[in-house]
């Protein structure tokens, strides 16, 4: 495991939940860090303000990543700030809401795409000229339990989009080993704590997911956020193409 102390990570979703406590891991472990939100910028930029009092260089950039446009902008302005990337983190990404197959239509289909998919697309190839290849750097992809096993009823499209950063994820990885870039991905299961669950989850479908977790408690985003942290002070070491399960013994590859 190296050191993150003085690297430089962009990390996107940091509004709450899982990109806000990864940020906030990042920081306590020395990072520099440009921190993308969509919506709101309270939690980002509250952890602006603790990085900095830790003389640590912090920025917030609002931008719809499923724009082109804005997401050229951002991570240009996040590579202007940080003037290169050791780490990147892909943590955006939303399920919108559930729908069975007889409800999708064309526009469901094409917003999560675009938002679990394309954003992901977007900022990786406008980030890759400002990665460091010659310290070796790290990327790593948000994927989901759901892409493992097909998810629970209404979100077969969210679970196609987290089954395509999987392969995304390996596929990267062997496009830019020889690069001295790694590419990993992390696949939560049950995490409470987020918007995900605490919105399109009912009470009674989380309890009947816990129950059958074989360690007996749902995931929180620290259990997540540390697996992130891993895989990113990882960045010159041997692991590429891999996915991170966390989810409590649920599933096993």
């Amino acid at each position: 495991m190296g050191s993150l102390s003085g690297k430089n990570v962009f990390i996107t979703g940091t509004s709450q939940g899982i990109g806000a406590t990864i940020s906030k891991l990042l920081i306590d472990a020395g990072c520099n860090i440009c921190m993308h939100y969509y919506r709101s910028g309270e939690v980002p930029f509250n952890l602006q303000k603790q990085a900095q009092t830790k003389g640590l260089k912090a920025a917030c950039i609002q931008a719809d990543l499923t724009k082109k446009s804005e997401a050229v902008q951002c991570v240009k302005s996040a590579a202007k700030f940080l003037k290169s990337f050791d780490v990147l983190i892909n943590n955006s990404g939303s399920l919108v809401e559930r729908r069975t197959l007889a409800e999708i239509d064309n526009e469901y289909w094409n917003a999560l795409m675009d938002i679990n998919l394309k954003s992901m697309m977007l900022v990786t190839r406008e980030a890759l000229p400002h990665l460091n290849k010659t310290e070796g750097s790290s990327i790593i992809n948000m994927a989901s339990l759901a892409g493992r096993k097909g998810g629970h009823a209404g979100s077969l499209v969210y679970a196609t989009t987290k089954g395509a950063v999987l392969t995304w994820t390996r596929a990267l990885a062997n496009e830019l080993g020889p690069l001295g870039i790694r590419v990993n991905a992390v696949a939560p299961g049950f995490i409470e704590g987020t918007s995900f669950h605490q919105t399109h989850t009912t009470p009674e479908a989380a309890a009947k997911t816990i129950d059958s977790i074989p360690l007996g408690r749902s995931g929180k985003p620290e259990d997540v956020a540390r697996a992130v942290v891993f895989l990113a002070s990882e960045y010159d070491g041997f692991i590429t193409g891999a996915t991170l399960d966390i989810n409590g013994g649920i599933y096993s590859a």
